[in-house]
């Protein structure tokens, strides 16, 4: 099926479901780090320590897997293999320890950029997430908009996707795996099953090396072969898990795209096209998104304990600065004079983007603090703390500031 969407409420092919993959994500934030890696083969790993034989990859890049490279291999094993030195222009083999800290902060920013254009999102990994964009788009302008995605997360937050679009999870997944990395690959409706048949089974998500094998030895090779078995010879061969990846391999994913659990915060961030010191711009695009926010919470009748902003300097250091009040509210107006007074901070300096954050959620109908009440502590806390008291409150360290962007989430 092509073109716009049929009138009223979709049906399981009409919906539009993306999958965002992140290419090999961990050495992508490191380059991100550091522009330098670009190009060279890069590992990241753990538990290794120069002259000991214990350590595991957690990720190669392709530029190390074309000398052989590959996750949870041994460090040691997987430096012999990359170049130790550079030759005549060549590569040279980095390696690099894991930093789950700066990773989680960058997937955060890579959500923030999801939320941005989809009102359903599933995070289901550090540097994967599935997305339903049924209700903004048709099939005709799947393949701009995830073009488009790509770029933006690639402007945002600085590290490469692959998205795959299909009208269900299943094969969405597939579809982002296809061209890796840096691709983009749709699959509408009537293309799903031409598609998968001639992939490989363990292109199909689910099935691993055992099951592979297992479905080899009923003849089974291909997901083509997949689909055409019988039903009931894979039911009684894998039990629930046969039906599941026979419907799989037929295109059929019933399963809805839904958020896991409440979110922690609701934030909205933009990027400027070239960073900017211009504080009316800045400003003004801060009242902007400080209004998107608290719309947003308004709308679902959500209400706020912290408000914070998000500040990107370049190349892409990121800063947070919050304020707690004493109970929660809802009040835009709030919102709006804490995001430009904390700002005052950055006065002068580039910023490349902004973010405006509200957190420590509240789900159900409680009473509101009142604006007096939050002028008042915020008299008291003038009066009774040190200059230095303050900066510690409202200017965290970088180690600090680091562990408060992890929370600038959709969950």
């Amino acid at each position: 099926m092509s073109g716009a969407r049929l009138p009223g409420a979709p049906t399981r092919e009409d919906r539009i479901v993306l999958h965002v993959d992140m290419d090999c994500f961990y050495a992508a934030c490191e380059r991100r780090r550091d522009p330098d890696l670009e190009g060279e083969p890069v590992v990241v790993g753990m538990g290794y320590e120069s002259g000991e034989s214990h350590g595991a990859v957690a990720t190669a890049s392709y530029e190390a897997r074309e000398y052989g490279v590959e996750s949870a291999q041994a460090i040691s094993q997987a430096l012999d293999l990359l170049p130790r030195t550079r030759d005549d222009d060549g590569p040279v083999g980095h390696y690099r320890q894991v930093d789950m800290a700066h990773y989680e902060t960058v997937s955060q920013e890579v959500k923030a950029v999801l939320c941005e254009v989809a009102d359903t999102v599933r995070a289901v990994s550090i540097d994967e997430a599935y997305l339903d964009v049924t209700d903004r788009l048709g099939w005709t302008g799947a393949a701009v908009f995830a073009r488009n995605l790509k770029a933006q997360i690639r402007e945002e937050a600085g590290v490469p996707a692959s998205i795959g679009v299909a009208p269900n999870m299943s094969t969405a997944k597939v579809a982002s795996d296809y061209d890796k990395p840096d691709g983009v690959v749709v699959v509408p409706p009537d293309d799903v099953r031409s598609f998968l048949a001639p992939l490989s089974l363990e292109e199909l998500h689910g099935i691993g090396p055992v099951t592979a094998r297992a479905l080899r030895s009923m003849g089974i090779e291909t997901i083509g072969d997949l689909a055409s078995a019988d039903r009931g010879r894979l039911v009684d061969q894998f039990g629930e898990r046969g039906r599941e990846i026979h419907d799989h391999a037929r295109g059929h994913d019933d399963r809805e795209v839904e958020p896991v659990g409440q979110p922690k915060s609701l934030s909205n961030e933009s990027a400027f096209t070239e960073p900017t010191d211009d504080a009316d711009r800045i400003a003004d695009r801060l009242v902007t998104l400080a209004e998107e926010v608290t719309t947003r919470a308004s709308t679902r009748e959500i209400l706020y304990k912290t408000i914070g902003i998000k500040v990107v300097t370049p190349p892409f250091d990121v800063h947070t600065r919050a304020r707690s009040l004493s109970g929660p509210v809802d009040d835009a107006a709030l919102v709006e004079t804490i995001a430009l007074d904390l700002i005052e901070e950055f006065e002068e300096q580039a910023i490349r983007k902004l973010g405006v954050r509200v957190s420590n959620l509240a789900f159900v109908e409680e009473d509101q603090s009142s604006l007096d009440e939050w002028n008042r502590n915020c008299s008291n806390d003038q009066q009774t703390n040190e200059p230095e008291a303050n900066a510690r409150s409202d200017v965290a360290s970088n180690d600090e500031r680091e562990r408060q962007t992890s929370v600038f989430e959709f969950t």
